[in-house]
């Protein structure tokens, strides 16, 4: 894997293409070969930035990039400190930027940069989908926003050097990649869910019909290697086994592709999928899954991640264990670069 000390450039998600010469006291940044921003850092006891030089770009993206470039370089950064000449209202409005009580000096904590929906979500969030609540399956929850099409999240993975994206699935291109990863002895142990080419179509039709599941692959470097459901928590057979919240996600995994398995991996394509279902809505403030209680080996992935297992309960198919992460630890503890 790459070492974040030997980095010189980062890739957005919309193409673009950052690159960096930093010293110990000095960042220069540019984008797409045009010069961007250059700050003066003093790194102890904290990280403090001030400006020294600014080119056409507006200061808030300018500013994010700092940012980004520097939360990314250092997962153990929480927190820059920016003393500014002038208030950045656009960086205010949107959270990048928090004030503090000293004229002139601004904060972006790590916490909140992670939670910014752009540039890392394919499509707007459904935050501002209003709130009507209904009854289905004689199940209270909130109705749920047209689901998506196409690629929703995308980010690069500086620590693995590859692309993380995560695209809806398109039934006529997948499945017989699905059929093949179903049938695959391993993912059957545990997915159970075996078949043919059209018993895999029903499958995956009827959750397309389904407003509270939203099937997803996941992509490293625009190749399929993995198939996850995210589904709302409140409207799903898990919600009589623990106090649901209205807009908790929950997830299935199922990794495909044998070239791509591994801990380094996990923890990559995990974390993305985590912090799609977080940035997706705001109002998610937990994350849960019911793995089979002994799959040891995915229950340790995910209390790598921050997970915590809050008890095992009986489905009628499966002892599972729930395993829960809260929105608060999720992006506390952010590790994300």
């Amino acid at each position: 894997m790459p070492n974040l000390n030997d980095l010189t450039a980062l890739a957005l998600p919309t193409g673009r293409r950052l690159v960096a010469d930093e010293t110990e006291h000095r960042l220069s940044l540019s984008l797409d070969g045009q010069p961007l921003i250059t700050v003066r850092l003093t790194r102890e006891p904290h990280m403090h930035l001030q400006i020294e030089e600014r080119f056409a770009a507006p200061d808030s993206q300018a500013i994010g990039c700092v940012c980004y470039w520097l939360f990314a370089r250092d997962p153990a950064c929480q927190r820059l400190t920016f003393h500014l000449e002038t208030s950045p209202v656009d960086a205010l409005r949107s959270g990048l930027l928090i004030g503090t009580d000293t004229a002139g000096q601004y904060r972006c904590e790590r916490t909140m940069f992670w939670q910014l929906p752009q540039p890392w979500l394919g499509q707007a969030p459904a935050a501002s989908f209003p709130q009507q609540m209904l009854i289905s399956n004689g199940k209270r929850h909130p109705l749920r926003p047209v689901k998506p099409r196409g690629e929703v999240y995308r980010r690069f993975d500086a620590r693995l050097g590859a692309w993380i994206s995560l695209r809806t699935v398109d039934i006529e291109l997948d499945l017989e990649r699905f059929n093949r990863w179903q049938n695959n002895p391993r993912v059957a142990s545990f997915w159970q869910e075996e078949g043919s080419l059209e018993q895999h179509r029903e499958y995956l039709g009827k959750l397309d019909a389904d407003p509270h599941t939203l099937t997803l692959i996941g992509c490293f470097d625009d190749q399929p290697f993995a198939y996850f459901e995210a589904y709302w928590a409140k409207e799903d057979r898990i919600a009589p086994f623990y106090d649901a919240d209205n807009y908790d996600r929950g997830i299935h995994m199922l990794v495909g592709e044998e070239n791509h398995r591994g801990p380094h991996k996990v923890a990559s394509w995990l974390s993305a999928l985590v912090h799609y279902l977080f940035l997706d809505d705001p109002r998610t403030q937990r994350v849960v899954a019911e793995p089979r209680a002994d799959n040891a080996k995915m229950i340790g992935h995910m209390q790598g991640q921050g997970f915590h297992c809050e008890k095992e309960f009986d489905f009628p198919h499966k002892r599972a264990a729930l395993m829960a992460l809260g929105r608060e630890r999720f992006f506390d503890r952010c590790t994300l670069s």
